[in-house]
């Protein structure tokens, strides 16, 4: 077994080919070697191969008038294209086909590319390539699912573990760059422009670049075609939005249609297959969410302070909900101050929206005192719900539904039990048939009233779950703030979601984790008989 499987791997390569081809036309004369035409690492099942192109308009030009190939499966295994090509397009251009080993010639013997077999081995060698397309894709699917890297090139900054192919490990020759571009993000406030001049000019190689040139690889990026691999805005863009630097591994963003059809397909993204936590991540998950939410506002860095603004991209007009500009001016008595105003008031038209200007110094005065009371009120809100988690009701509500719902499955299982011995009573003919199927039919009623009390009860239980308040960290990141005195934009990263300003001047300010609040506030609003309770206990 193993001397022939030896055998048909060598008679597989294309060396082995080259040799039984070469050997056929030293044993006829009458053939001459025009060219070989060979696309290794291509699928036969896609007949716009390169060397097959070539092949096609040598045909044309009347260079060749003989075509020979190892076995039906070397000219391609799509089996309605081989068989249009057999019977319809080398007769046409007069060429003459020859299949060695499948004992195919349509000169001498003009019959056997005509049998039943020909198209019968073609159907073969095309199922073979659609069996294995399926095992291919099932077994890929599943190294994606254990979060297995599949891919040829890691993303940049990582490359495979020597040990583990399906494994990343830092690539610490340009970590410290991928640092710098979430770092230049998120604290320094400059845009993937910026960015991408920044490493241009510190002379730093692209991932391309960097993978062809210091890491040997043969990749090949068909978007550069000077190489001279600098960095662009989409590149910058690209590593700011990849969750391989905090861990993950996401896979599958794209696909062929078929085992035939070569065409890449964008996948959904509710479809991608996203694995957390598979290899050591280069950028914290706080540095990262921070940057995800840089991309969706509208920020600018100052071009008098080359800094950014702590108000950059989140303030807005409430009415139109553009983002406001910053302006200054000059009062009366000479002094200078900084305001905002509606871009669209300012850039289109006062017929579109009004001024809704507020000055600078008293929308900081204004968002430090919300900032304070949001934060005393989340601090009572904390303790009440915090009282009713401590609560003996609580604890004892989850135990009676689990409790019941382990009742109502061991009533199952005695009617199952029950059952069983019923169909053995009929068998031994204790009772009748019209017996066993009416106290069948009442097995399976109960059985089914059962399961639909466990439903309801399961159902109960995860509604109470779902509002209990176990955690509250988000309620942390405000208290860590109680008190401030002066804004700061990591500050409100942290705290605020956006603000929006009124005509008048006031502003209304979404903070961030609102939802959370407010189950907090419907918690306690459900739960407000065990804090009368417990008074009265006191």
């Amino acid at each position: 077994m193993k001397t022939i499987g030896k055998e048909k791997q060598e008679s597989n390569s294309v060396t082995s080919q080259k040799t039984l081809l070469n050997e056929f036309i030293e044993e006829h004369d009458d053939l001459i070697v025009y060219d070989t035409y060979i696309d290794d690492g291509f699928t036969g099942t896609d007949f716009n191969r390169p060397s097959f192109q070539r092949l096609l308009e040598d045909m044309r030009n009347g260079n060749i008038n003989c075509v020979i190939v190892k076995d039906l499966s070397r000219l391609g295994r799509n089996y309605i294209e081989v068989g249009n090509y057999i019977e319809q397009v080398f007769p046409l251009f007069n060429i003459r086909f020859i299949a060695i080993n499948d004992f195919v010639d349509s000169f001498k013997n003009p019959s056997s590319t005509n049998t039943i077999l020909v198209p019968f081995k073609n159907l073969i060698n095309d199922e073979y390539c659609r069996d294995t397309s399926i095992k291919i894709r099932t077994s890929l699917n599943g190294k994606k699912k254990k979060g297995e890297f599949i891919g040829a090139f890691p993303s940049y900054g990582y490359i495979k573990d020597p040990k583990d192919k399906h494994k990343l490990i830092i690539d610490e020759s340009v970590a410290n760059i991928v640092r710098n571009v979430f770092d230049w993000n998120v604290n320094e406030g400059l845009g993937q422009i910026s960015i991408c001049h920044r490493l241009n000019n510190l002379g730093i190689l692209n991932p391309t670049g960097h993978k062809k040139l210091e890491l040997g690889q043969n990749y090949n990026n068909f978007g550069i075609q000077d190489n001279t691999y600098t960095w662009t805005p989409s590149t910058v863009r690209n590593i700011l939005n990849n969750e391989v630097y905090i861990g993950n591994t996401v896979q599958g963003k794209r696909k062929t249609k078929s085992y035939k059809v070569h065409k890449v397909e964008v996948v959904p993204k509710e479809e991608w297959v996203r694995v957390e936590n598979t290899h050591e991540a280069i950028i914290d998950k706080e540095t990262f969410e921070k940057a995800q939410e840089l991309s969706k506002r509208d920020t600018k860095v100052s071009q008098k302070t080359k800094e950014l603004s702590v108000w950059a991209g989140f303030l807005k007009c409430v009415d139109c909900k553009r983002a406001m500009n910053k302006k200054s001016s000059t009062n009366k008595s000479g002094s200078k101050y900084e305001y905002y105003i509606c871009s669209t008031y300012r850039k289109k038209s006062n017929n579109l929206c009004t001024k809704h200007s507020i000055k600078v110094e008293n929308l900081e005065k204004a968002v430090l005192k919300a900032i304070n009371l949001h934060i005393d009120l989340l601090i009572d809100t904390e303790e009440i719900v915090q009282q009713i988690n401590e609560s003996t009701y609580q604890n004892t509500k989850n135990e009676n539904l689990e409790n019941m719902i382990i009742a109502k499955q061991s009533e199952i299982t005695k009617i199952l039990n029950f059952k069983r011995m019923l169909y053995e009573d009929w068998k031994n003919e204790d009772i009748t048939r019209e017996e066993y199927l009416e106290y069948k039919q009442k097995y399976e009623n109960d059985i089914e009233r059962l399961k639909r009390n466990i439903e309801r009860l399961e159902s109960e239980k995860q509604k109470y779950e779902s509002q209990s308040i176990s955690s509250n960290e988000w309620i942390e990141k405000f208290k860590d703030k109680k008190g401030i005195t002066e804004l700061s934009r990591d500050i409100m990263m942290e705290l605020i979601d956006c603000i929006y300003v009124k005509e008048n001047g006031a502003i209304k300010i979404k903070f961030k984790f609102e939802d959370e609040f407010k189950r907090c506030l419907e918690y306690i609003e459900n739960n407000k008989g065990i804090l009368k309770l417990q008074e009265n206990v006191v």
